[in-house]
């Protein structure tokens, strides 16, 4: 990529939080970088194989994001295709904290959920019915493999009386072709900023043209996920979570907002028990209590969808309350 000559030999150090890619921090004569190379088989206990070619299509979503919101996304600096790497501006862990550090730590702010919600609608509001972006992110194939299979199909497997409707989810998520998706909006991959410029989200390897109710259903799931780690924050949890829906919401332009909302409702319960029985169970999910707090939620939304995210979040709440 250019960033070093042909005789130095910086230190690299192995970065770790991520299961999909090698990630290590190299430090320049100019000051550290951090480089990603996307690996072909995630560091799960279950099978999990993926392109690694979503290097290349992760790169062009932070250009395109950087674009619309600027301060949305580290620096690319370098990319290589072939070697399926690049580089990016590292931030430094002690003024950039993770999401799901201080979500863990009881650093619940309300102001950082409205307000990646507010940078999420604002990427998907300005390539929304763009035909140039859907032809550059026409990645159905990575998202099947990174998303759909590991989260609802692998899922529907596990419980085969539900297998119907989460089929059916994944069938109307693939099909729905409307903006430029992310696909991983995770409180993990987010980095709350202490200079004012707000969240910064991280690892787009599953960016896609597609459904946007898959990225705010996503992060909204580990709201209600949240809940069981640390119940006593169970009232911030789903504060923060009415926040990330009304502030996304409200920012919806290309479509009605009743519809997108109704289905990231519809979405929701199947993410929430694929972070149960499908490929990506959350690490923090270990007693079979909670386990089936999840299950018995989701397996009844499968069955009787909410229209309304509302309704998804006093569904839980009494679950969480039994």
């Amino acid at each position: 990529m250019g960033l070093i000559g042909p005789h130095d030999t910086p230190p690299f150090t192995a970065l770790t939080g991520g299961v999909s890619s090698d990630i290590y921090r190299v430090d320049l004569a100019a000051g550290p970088v951090c480089v990603k190379r996307a690996l072909p088989q995630l560091k799960v206990s279950a099978v999990w194989e993926a392109p690694v070619e979503r290097n290349r299509w992760e790169v062009a979503w932070m250009r395109t994001a950087a674009a619309i919101v600027p301060q949305f996304v580290p620096r690319v600096l370098a990319d290589d295709a072939e070697s399926r790497a690049f580089a990016m501006e590292f931030l430094a862990p002690e003024g950039h904290p993770v999401w799901k550090a201080q979500l863990r730590d009881g650093v619940i702010e309300v102001s950082t959920a409205a307000e990646v919600a507010r940078r999420i609608v604002a990427v998907h509001r300005a390539t929304a019915g763009d035909a140039e972006v859907a032809r550059r992110f026409a990645t159905d194939a990575i998202f099947h493999s990174i998303r759909l299979e590991p989260y609802l199909l692998a899922t529907a497997r596990q419980h085969p009386d539900r297998a119907a409707a989460l089929e059916r989810l994944a069938e109307v998520t693939a099909a729905n072709k409307l903006a430029l998706v992310h696909g991983d909006v995770s409180p993990k991959n987010i980095l709350v900023a202490h200079r004012g410029e707000g969240p910064i989200l991280l690892d787009a390897e599953c960016a896609w043209y597609g459904d946007p109710a898959f990225d705010l259903a996503f992060c909204l799931n580990h709201m209600l996920l949240k809940c069981l780690w640390r119940p006593q924050w169970r009232d911030e949890y789903l504060v923060c979570f009415d926040a990330l829906a009304a502030s996304y919401l409200a920012g919806v332009d290309w479509e009605a907002p009743e519809a997108i909302e109704a289905r990231v409702a519809r979405l929701l319960p199947g993410l929430l028990l694929g972070r149960v029985d499908g490929k990506s169970p959350a690490e923090y999910v270990t007693e079979e209590r909670d386990k089936d707090r999840v299950r018995r939620l989701a397996r009844a939304l499968l069955l009787d969808p909410a229209q309304k995210l509302g309704a998804v979040r006093d569904a839980w709440r009494r679950e969480l309350a039994a």
